[in-house]
């Protein structure tokens, strides 16, 4: 019989946890985070950083949501503490919204969140939890491969239109413009097989077609090596050559979806014309040299 005295138990410190190869050892500190189960942000982990934190459709919302149905400024949750433990708790508060806050199935206009609680705006699904280190790195890596395409690194189309829309309605409220092209940009994206889209921030179509230029220049230029696999043989040098289409927001068009659907055209009008180069969605869109345009523009 083992002596009283003696802890026999497999417990473990209450802030320690093992992980299966026995040699690690992590704080069990958790902090309150949202994390999207439908909807643009899926597998999204928010972290609730600030005393209050602002969802909606509105550019200054602190998570900003694309939804018809979100209102601008559709709720709040609020970080206080409880007087009786000196705990944190967190409320969801509805701001008057057009289509109301639904927690866990019943619309609420003010009410406390425990870990697990799902709540909608719109079309959104989304899950209050407490997440430790560990548990916000797996979020952080599911996200990345819902997002991101595995060959290239880029955002998958899905993503890429989510990025698109955003801005979209960014540049709408900023009267700025910006350019969708095929093949390289400010932010791309791989769409499968060897198609590819990016859309340049606060660019106009000159800026758009010097861009496009550069990188079809680029890649006409550099010298691709490859050898097969396991083979002894010199690498031999491949070459390859590009086509781009180019659209402008708001010149071509103010929706998303027919920018990058103008930008298609322009590519296959690029490779009806000769292939290895760059068209505008209009051809009579930039007059004389862009080139000589945007150093005028920047001096």
């Amino acid at each position: 019989m083992p002596n009283e005295s003696e802890d026999t138990s497999l417990s473990k410190e209450p802030n320690e946890i093992d992980a299966f190869s026995g040699g690690y050892k992590r704080s069990g500190e958790r902090r309150p985070a949202l994390v999207f189960l439908r909807g643009e942000l899926l597998a999204v982990p928010i972290p609730l950083e600030r005393n209050e934190v602002t969802l909606g459709r509105a550019l200054d919302a602190d998570v900003r949501i694309n939804d018809a149905r979100a209102s601008r400024l559709h709720a709040r949750i609020t970080t206080e503490c409880d007087e009786a433990t000196g705990e944190a708790r967190y409320s969801l508060t509805d701001l008057d919204s057009t289509n109301g806050t639904i927690l866990n199935g019943r619309p609420v206009t003010r009410a406390f969140l425990a870990d697990g609680d799902k709540f909608e705006i719109g079309e959104q699904l989304i899950r209050f939890e407490m997440l430790d280190e560990i548990d916000r790195e797996f979020q952080r890596q599911i996200h990345r491969l819902l997002v991101h395409d595995d060959l290239t690194g880029l955002l998958t189309g899905k993503s890429f239109f989510s990025e698109l829309r955003r801005e979209a309605a960014r540049a709408e409220a900023e009267s700025m413009p910006f350019c969708v092209l095929l093949r390289a940009g400010d932010v791309g994206a791989r769409f499968g097989g060897e198609e590819f889209a990016a859309f340049l921030l606060d660019a106009d179509y000159a800026q758009g077609l010097v861009a496009a230029e550069r990188v079809r220049s680029s890649i006409e230029k550099h010298e691709f090596s490859a050898v097969r696999r396991g083979s002894s043989e010199e690498p031999r040098i491949h070459r390859i050559t590009i086509s781009i289409g180019v659209a402008s927001f708001p010149d071509d068009a103010r929706d998303p979806i027919q920018l990058v659907e103008m930008a298609d055209s322009a590519l296959y009008q690029a490779k009806r014309s000769g292939r290895n180069r760059v068209c505008p969605y209009r051809l009579n869109a930039v007059t004389g040299d862009p080139m000589a345009r945007l150093r005028s523009r920047q001096e």
